[in-house]
This record gives structure tokens, sequence and C-alpha cells, in this order.
């Protein structure tokens, strides 16, 4: 009897500012196996992140910290010169502050996926992705490392013998190198639904994805994010576990033995 598909669903959490509020984090926390929360950088404050971390741990979900550029302004999607050395001691203490919080409610992190401009940075960065990945090896060497599936900072991490999970995305397309499309392009998104869940069915079953110039590009995925700010964003979220629940592939998160 074959295997079935397994496939881990994150999300961006943690997102609210003092009185702003984005997203629906509770209700979206019924629909994914594992959350990123914003660690006061580019989102969210220490308020948010004790709450966010509270409804993780009742969900059940694993919990990671999402450290990125110190842009509140810009949500984190503004790329900043910074030194590797900075960097390494942003990421070190943004994921410190939110394992914090989730030890004193009485939980355990779980990984580390960095945030917008610095994630796709790392991307391409060799020497950034090695400050990202030596500060979670320093902190914690059992927190698994997400990153874009084939990117530089999934090379630094497995260099430090880090566990580490190849992302994919449901609504973001892919040039053919296997990156993801800048934001700054008018096609970086996918607003169809139907073409979203497209795109998962082939990242699951056949670990390809369509580029924007037609050609398949093979990649390995073991976790896939879907954004939780979207203003259908729970409503997709239903939609996504329907339609992987129909395909008898289940929604787990990835265990620390390197299988979900």
């Amino acid at each position: 009897m074959e295997k079935p598909f397994t496939i881990d669903i994150n999300c961006d959490l943690g997102e609210s500012f003092g009185i702003y509020k984005i997203g629906n984090d509770e209700e979206m926390m019924k629909y994914v196996s594992s959350v990123n929360i914003a660690c006061g950088f580019h989102a969210g404050d220490p308020s948010t992140m004790r709450k966010t971390v509270s409804l993780a741990l009742q969900a059940g979900v694993a919990i990671g910290a999402h450290p990125g550029f110190p842009d509140l302004q810009g949500f984190g999607r503004r790329e900043m010169n910074i030194s590797p050395a900075e960097i390494y001691d942003i990421t070190l203490y943004q994921i410190s502050a939110l394992k914090g919080f989730i030890e004193a409610e009485g939980g355990s992190l779980h990984h580390v996926k960095p945030h917008g401009a610095l994630y796709n940075l790392a991307a391409t960065n060799g020497e950034v992705a090695e400050a990202i990945a030596r500060a979670i090896f320093h902190l914690d060497k059992q927190l698994i490392l997400y990153g874009l599936a084939g990117s530089r900072l999934i090379s630094e991490g497995k260099k430090l013998g880090l566990q580490i999970a190849n992302e994919g995305f449901v609504d973001r397309t892919y040039n053919v190198k296997g990156q993801l499309t800048p934001r700054t392009n008018p096609n970086a998104t996918i607003t169809s639904e139907e073409l979203a869940l497209k795109q998962v069915m082939k990242i699951v079953k056949e670990q390809k994805v369509v580029a924007t110039t037609g050609e398949e590009v093979s990649v390995e995925v073991d976790t896939i994010c879907i954004h939780g700010d979207g203003e259908k964003a729970v409503q997709f979220a239903k939609m996504l576990q329907r339609q992987l629940t129909n395909n008898q592939i289940l929604i787990d998160s990835i265990k620390k033995d390197g299988s979900n």
C-alpha cells in the first residue's frame, strides 16, 4: 500500500500591532498545521505575540518565529542595507523574544521562518543566509529552518547541520529558476482561488510548479505557506483543507526527526 501524501501547511500570523488588527488568527489556526508568529520588528508587538502564542498552543499547531527587517512602516517588505553581523543580531533577538513567550506559556519553539524582504534576500545571498542560520544554530540546534525550496538559506542551514524544510507558496508565482516573482511585478501573486488550488496539488503530488513563462520547474517542498492577512484568507484556507482532504492528502506539521 502506498504511503499517503502528507504536507505541512504554514501561515504567517500575529501581525496585528497595537490597536490595528490584521487577519483572523484564531480562525486560520483551525486549517493549518504550523504558524509563524511575527516578532515585533516588521509586525506584531509584545502583547500580540503573547496572545498569538496562547491561541497557537490551544489550537495544537507547531509554533515558529517569523523574524524580519526592522521595518514596521513597510511591513518588512523593503530590503535594508544591513551587515551580516547585524542580521545575525536582529535574528537572534527576535527568535529569543518569541521563544521566551512560548516557554512562559509552557510550550516550545518548533521552527524559524524569516519574513518578507529578509526571506527573499536570504534566498540568494549566502552571507545573509549564513547569518540567519548561524543565529538559529547558536540559540537551539533542534529548531527547524523554513526557507524557499532550493534557496541559499536552505543550503546554508544544511551546512550547519540544521533540520530544514523546503517551502512552497500557494498564491505566489515562480520564475524559471524556481524563485518567487518579486512583489513589485504585477503577476507576483495568484489571485484566482482555482489556480492557487491547482498549484498546491501540482506541488504536493508532482513536486513541480508552472513558471510565469509556462515552463514546468521542479521544486522539493516539505511545507506550503498560505497567507492569513487577505480579505478571503479564512475562506480560502477552508477550501484548501477540503481540497487536500478530498485527495487523501494529510495535513500535519513537520516532526523534529525529519519526517512528516
